[in-house]
């Protein structure tokens, strides 16, 4: 009895690590990593960045920056997600949120990414995709981080626009009823009371003479986080 042959099958050229392999950019910028994120089981400072696309209208005007705030208020403290700070730049957005783990993070970016998406659009009377890429976040584990994070998102305008002073399109520039309805209380340790330990006061370097807007100094006794 004769022995079966096996025949020579093709292989395949499609799949598998390759040079070259991998969605590519769209734009000038690289993508976000796809990796996944920093797993943790309870509140934490994270920074977070929103990028939109180049055919999304300037963010720094007054018809978005509206329509920004009225996302921040309906989204404020849902899915366990608690905005403490923000900046509005040309192209992208800067956040300090405290989630309550990393569900909470993921659940409650989708649904301010959603709510955001649909408001530009029907601002701009289009269609389709608002973001350039998927959200960047850096988990925040440390006092010096925490301030520093808060330093560069309510400074950002600095290095972006020049300018001085406290930024109109962030939440240094908020007043209480603003506020109230942006801002959520923080819960962690790090946001209420371990940022202290820094030893800094997070201001913008030229605030305002005689402002009350002016600084974004130590909490009050109520517990504000130094975004608020």
């Amino acid at each position: 009895m004769m022995a079966a042959r096996q025949l020579p099958l093709p292989l395949s050229q499609h799949g598998g690590r390759r040079k070259g392999a991998g969605r590519k950019p769209k734009g000038p910028r690289p993508l976000v990593s796809h990796k996944p994120r920093a797993q943790f089981e309870k509140p934490l400072p994270v920074h977070v960045t929103l990028r939109v696309g180049e055919h999304v209208w300037n963010l720094r005007s007054g018809r978005s920056y509206r329509r920004l705030k009225d996302c921040l208020a309906a989204a404020a403290g849902r899915f366990g997600l608690r905005v403490i700070a923000f900046s509005i730049q040309g192209n992208h957005l800067h956040l300090i949120v405290e989630p309550n783990d990393t569900e909470a993070l993921s659940r409650g970016m989708q649904g301010l990414c959603i709510r955001i998406a649909k408001r530009l659009n029907a601002m701009m009377r289009s269609s389709g995709r608002v973001f350039a890429d998927h959200y960047h976040s850096r988990l925040l584990r440390s006092p010096s981080e925490t301030v520093n994070a808060i330093s560069y998102v309510l400074d950002n305008h600095r290095h972006h626009h020049g300018e001085g002073g406290v930024d109109r399109y962030s939440s240094a520039a908020l007043d209480d009823v603003e506020r109230a309805k942006l801002l959520s209380r923080p819960v962690g340790w790090l946001l209420r009371v371990g940022w202290r330990r820094a030893r800094w006061d997070v201001r913008p370097k030229e605030p305002h003479a005689g402002s009350r807007r002016g600084a974004v100094s130590r909490p009050d006794r109520d517990g504000r986080s130094p975004g608020r």
